[in-house]
């Protein structure tokens, strides 16, 4: 615990929490707009805070973002947090800079299992809760409905009772209007209620005034200019340019000193003097700073609590491209520059591990789950990088002589007609139902508690199986006994048996033996995947295979073969079909699957050598 005997009532340090998708990002936008951020006339982009080209597409926050506005001369520092529970790591230290959290709920969808998720770790450090429902315009909006919901909410994740006390506001965010009723007129009033609010209700940071200078890196940037830069919450104390300080990391103390001080101005860094308690900074002028650091002073250093993260649940293998078709998309990095490119977003990514161990030409990668590997693969994609990657594997542990295994709470919402096929093929997978509830329309809400291992690959057959009307969402709830083995989702491939260009011949004599995933002129090669099976078995193929033509008549009628069009392939898809056997080769302009072993005949040898053994 650390003690405190003052605040600072000239700043306002809050996160942003809520599930995906349910307005954080806009809300930010509009909290711009009206502080007067920018300047009038001046043309802005929607979703500002979200800079990353991933953020833009996908419409998810992937890194938390620092910002601040001003209201009533008070300086709001606001940080913008993912919702997604495979980024916890990025919330975990957006936390550690804040004393109060705004947690944004969808009128019409009420709290989701990444809404428990975020709000689980803000109640456990503490926090006071501004509880803001969006979208009240919508026309299925139930807030009185989802507040009750909230409540719910709070009290199952233990919520105490000035926690359970929490104020609450009515919001339409993308119109930049809040209010603390239901009723009135919609079309009118701002986000006034919601700046007096934070001001009101959430505490300035508190320090102790006879401690010296403490600041907790909590993010980490890069400047061309200033090379690495250390970002965090000052503590205690004042820091001025040029201060000579120490850099106290988890095994070795360095000193440094300061040439650059900087703090956070709307969306922009702006240089300053001095910074005092509860300021949210950016030093420049430390080399070897990582993630959970305690900055001080030389004369009185002592370490704050370093931040604590939630441990790595999902692996992958990560190696070069070794593919016939390496080095024709993109740059094929050796195994070198891939692990520094790997360590590198270590540094930033705090629930991200690397194993420097080169295993098999590759390294393991440790991530929260696989969506945040995925983001990893398509970051690294954009940046030139050709790359193969295996199968997800969850990351089992030994307690007392004990294998255990995560274990996720997975929330479903299905047409009721297709939840009998959803229950069979998890209860067989070693899924247990939680709850069963029906709904207006039709529709039914199950919860189920399945080991990570068994969803993976499941959610493309999910989607089969609601006929894509089915939402799943999930979120780690722990580690357990292992539940036993089970049969997997499986289907053989369709595998090249020959290097080549796909030819429409070809591909039209294999589509009734399965599911393509190329089209004519596509380059192949041995080993190649170019399709599912319909059979649980691998079927080795020829999609180069042309007709052998006699006269003009069987030339013509060639012609108007029609191939069922193609779903191009995606990261998510492509990890969610291979198997131990195969890899996912991935170039900045194509998505593979492949088989580890290219060639037919050592497959065959291998697969003869496990039978034996």
């Amino acid at each position: 615990m650390i003690h405190t005997d003052t605040s600072n009532p000239s700043i306002r340090n809050i996160a942003i929490i809520a599930h995906v998708d349910h307005g954080k990002t806009t809300l930010v936008d509009a909290m711009f707009k009206q502080a007067g951020t920018f300047r009038e006339g001046q043309e802005i982009r929607e979703r500002l805070m979200d800079s990353m080209e991933l953020e833009q597409e996908r419409g998810i926050t992937i890194e938390a973002k620092n910002c601040s506005v001003v209201w009533k001369d008070v300086k709001i520092n606001i940080l913008d947090t993912p919702g997604h529970a495979d980024f916890g790591g990025e919330v975990e230290r957006a936390l550690s800079m804040v004393d109060g959290v705004v947690l944004l709920v969808d009128a019409s969808e009420g709290p989701l299992p990444q809404t428990r998720f975020v709000l689980s770790k803000a109640l456990g450090q503490g926090l006071p809760v501004i509880v803001l429902i969006n979208k009240i315009d919508r026309s299925d909006a139930r807030a009185d409905k989802v507040l009750d919901d909230v409540y719910d909410l709070f009290i199952d994740l233990g919520a105490n009772d000035e926690q359970l006390d929490f104020p609450i506001l009515y919001a339409i965010g993308k119109n930049g209007i809040a209010r603390e009723t239901l009723e009135g007129d919609n079309e009118k009033g701002d986000l006034t209620p919601l700046f007096n609010m934070i001001i009101e209700k959430l505490p300035a940071p508190q320090y102790t005034s006879s401690e010296p200078f403490q600041m907790l890196v909590s993010d980490l940037s890069y400047s061309s200019f200033f090379g690495r830069q250390a970002i965090g919450k000052v503590i205690n104390g004042r820091a001025h340019c040029n201060d000579k300080l120490v850099c106290i990391g988890e095994k070795e103390t360095q000193r440094l000193s300061v040439s650059k001080l900087q703090t956070y101005t709307g969306i922009k860094l702006a240089e300053t003097e001095y910074a005092e308690p509860g300021d949210i900074i950016v030093l420049s002028g430390i080399e070897n700073v990582k993630i959970g650091d305690t900055i001080c002073t030389n004369d009185n250093s002592k370490a704050l609590p370093r931040i604590k993260v939630d441990e790595p649940t999902v692996s992958m293998h990560f190696s070069v491209n070794t593919s016939p078709l390496a080095g024709t998309e993109g740059k094929n990095p050796t195994s070198t520059v891939l692990l520094e490119r790997l360590k590198k977003e270590t540094l930033k990514n705090v629930s991200l591990q690397v194993d420097s161990e080169n295993i098999g030409g590759g390294f393991l990668v440790r991530g929260r789950g696989e969506f945040q590997l995925i983001i990893l693969i398509e970051m690294l994609r954009r940046e030139g990088f050709e790359i193969g990657v295996t199968r997800p594997e969850v990351i089992f542990k030994i307690e007392d002589g004990k294998k255990l295994e995560p274990i996720e709470h997975v929330y479903i919402d299905c047409e009721e007609q297709y939840a009998g096929n959803v229950t069979v093929k998890l209860s067989g997978h070693k899924g247990r139902m939680l709850s069963y509830t029906s709904q207006e329309g039709g529709r039914v809400h199950l919860e189920f508690s399945v080991p990570s291992r068994a969803l993976i690959g499941y959610r493309d057959q999910f989607l089969t199986d609601t006929k894509g009307t089915g939402i799943m969402n999930t979120n780690i709830s722990g580690y357990e006994e292992y539940r036993g083995d089970f049969e997997e989702f499986t289907n053989g491939f369709l595998v090249s048996g020959q290097a080549g260009v796909g030819v429409t011949y070809g591909l039209f004599h294999l589509e009734p033996h399965g599911r393509l995933f190329i089209t004519p002129g596509e380059p192949i090669y041995e080993g190649m995947v170019i399709g599912q099976h319909n059979l649980d078995y691998d079927m080795v193929v020829n999609p180069a295979k042309e007709k052998k033509l006699s006269n003009m008549r069987s030339t013509l009628k060639d012609e108007s073969l029609a191939l069922t069009p193609v779903q191009p392939m995606t990261l998510e898809r492509a990890m969610l079909l291979v198997h131990d056997e195969e890899m996912v080769e991935v170039t900045p302009k194509s998505i593979r699957i492949r088989k580890v072993e290219l060639n037919e005949l050592a497959r065959k040898k291998i697969a003869r050598a496990q039978q034996v053994n």
